[in-house]
């Protein structure tokens, strides 16, 4: 106390001096409407601008949250779609009576980790069993197919992506329907293969460009979803197929947030066709 009185007596006439240009300021404002409005203006100018830097610094510490929220939507929204359900008859006596029931589930989850450089590469969500994950549930990204679910523990999961040597991908192409499985060879992780493709298919002069995309003819991926472009074909002599180098669409070294689909039919579907193959033998 006795140091901050000291600091006062010491500074005297710097604060009488500060006191009384506060007491003229305050005068002037209160007694003229010219200066009144522009200190006021003045103010608000400053009042304005600290709120706007504030408002900016809290919307940048909530950015996480927001988009949490927008995937989470996203997916809800993605389960709603028409593609994620499928039409069937029910009944043979109104051909055109066509009602839908729904197939697909999408959960959205946030990447952890990545791998892109190895030949068996990896990725990790932070979504498991308890949210209803399950083994080789597909996984997408807004620009296309991202992998299969490899393993899952009560809150994580473990993604084979595309690139990795053991991933194999019913494929077709967008223009015509021709498919065939899709595969990396290891190497560029922007580049695919697609084979099996017919040598009748016109994709040898000016195919560059023409989509790819899963095909109907798999039980864990929806038909339609973007894999990439065509880059190149390649046809050898006497070979009825071509092999066709495909630009990924997915964005591999930044994947951020992801959707995990869920097939609601697919076990009933594989123990339909299982059945029938042992009925085969």
């Amino acid at each position: 106390m006795r140091n901050l009185f000291l600091f006062v007596w010491k500074h005297n006439f710097f604060f009488l001096f500060f006191l009384l240009e506060t007491i003229s300021v305050y005068f002037l404002v209160s007694h003229n409407y010219f200066q009144r409005a522009t200190f006021i203006s003045s103010a608000n100018n400053v009042s304005g601008s600290i709120n706007e830097a504030s408002s900016n610094i809290t919307d940048y510490f909530n950015l996480r949250d927001a988009n949490k929220a927008l995937a989470a939507e996203n997916a809800r929204l993605h389960s709603y779609n028409k593609a994620a359900f499928d039409s069937y008859t029910k009944s043979s006596v109104f051909v055109n009576d066509t009602i839908y029931r729904q197939k697909y589930q999408y959960r959205s989850a946030k990447v952890v980790s990545n791998s892109v450089s190895n030949q068996k590469n990896y990725i990790t969500l932070n979504i498991g069993s308890k949210q209803g994950v399950k083994k080789n549930m597909a996984v997408i990204c807004p620009q296309g197919v991202v992998g299969i679910v490899e393993e899952v523990s009560d809150n994580f999961s473990a993604v084979m992506s595309m690139l990795h040597r053991d991933t194999k991908i019913s494929s077709k192409v967008k223009k015509d329907g021709s498919f065939g499985p899709l595969f990396w060879e290891g190497g560029d992780p922007r580049y695919v293969t697609l084979t099996d493709i017919p040598t009748h298919v016109k994709l040898v002069k000016g195919a560059k460009g023409d989509t790819i995309v899963t095909s109907a003819y798999s039980t864990i991926f929806p038909e339609g979803i973007m894999i990439g472009t065509v880059e190149e074909t390649v046809v050898k002599s006497g070979e009825y197929f071509q092999t066709i180098k495909v630009k990924l669409s997915t964005p591999f070294k930044s994947l951020n947030h992801v959707y995990v689909i869920e097939n609601i039919l697919k076990d009933e579907q594989e123990i339909l066709e299982n059945t029938v193959k042992k009925n085969d033998q």
